[in-house]
């Protein structure tokens, strides 16, 4: 038996979906039906929204805040891997021009 996948929610989403009960005043329960999620994932986002504030919902999944500055520093690694590439081509570039 092959399960379905597992659906993924943007940050942008939850945040939507807690703005609904926190400053629209519906119900948990109508949010949640609205949206067309289940009530208790609309639970856990509210906890985590209040426990956490503007650090709830770091990004795709669950990153904690260490997977975001991981995710900073590999993107800084491969642009420094490029520059340095474009400063190996130009080297060879000059080594050959001043021959």
């Amino acid at each position: 038996m092959t399960s379905k996948p597992r659906k993924v929610y943007t940050r942008e989403f939850k945040q939507e979906a807690v703005w609904l009960v926190e400053k629209e005043k519906y119900r948990v329960a109508e949010a949640a039906k609205s949206l067309g999620i289940n009530r208790n994932m609309l639970d856990r986002w509210l906890k985590e929204y209040r426990e956490q504030k503007e650090r709830s919902f770091p990004g795709s999944g669950n990153e904690s805040g260490g997977q975001d500055e991981l995710s900073r520093l590999r993107e800084e690694n491969r642009r420094l891997r490029m520059e340095k590439e474009i400063l190996k081509k130009a080297a060879a570039f000059f080594a050959r021009e001043s021959e």
